[in-house]
């Protein structure tokens, strides 16, 4: 399942790296070349920026790859490292759920409810906001396995 969750989440970061750089492209093109910039172009780099760094974050922190400070693990027992990555997962979980999870899901309401809409695209900024709780259900589904398959 893992797998599967990774192997899904890797592709749709490539998918949105690949239209954000078709987007700075379609930028330039119309701004040095046309000598018309396009009017949504800035607005959407900056939507799929936000969606790849929020994703980005899950992904990372579901392969290990986060920075991390071991100074302290590293120089204490293999038991007592188990118990650190223990301590970590479950402070990482806590973060996400109720910074990412509670906060991003009252963010997303509280946008939807005002019904904001973003200037050139026209669309909910609620769906931009919505990639702080999928990002942040993602990483406690990461940090849960991992606390569950600790060694």
């Amino acid at each position: 399942m893992r797998d599967k969750v990774d192997s899904i989440l890797g592709k749709i970061l490539i998918i949105i790296m690949s239209v954000m750089v078709i987007n700075v492209i379609w930028q330039v093109f119309t701004r040095f070349v046309v000598d018309t910039p396009s009017s949504f172009t800035d607005e959407l780099a900056r939507y799929l920026m936000i969606w790849l760094g929020i994703l980005g974050a899950a992904y990372v922190s579901g392969r290990n790859m986060h920075v991390a400070i071991d100074v302290l693990p590293q120089r204490s027992s293999t038991q007592r490292q188990k118990k650190f990555k223990q301590i970590v997962y479950i402070l990482i979980i806590a973060f996400a759920l109720f910074a990412m999870v509670i906060g991003g899901l009252r963010l997303v309401y509280i946008t939807y409810v005002l019904d904001q809409k973003s200037p050139a695209l026209q669309i909910p900024l609620a769906f931009v906001y919505f990639s702080i709780p999928l990002s942040g259900a993602l990483i406690i589904y990461y940090k849960i396995y991992d606390l569950l398959n600790t060694k």
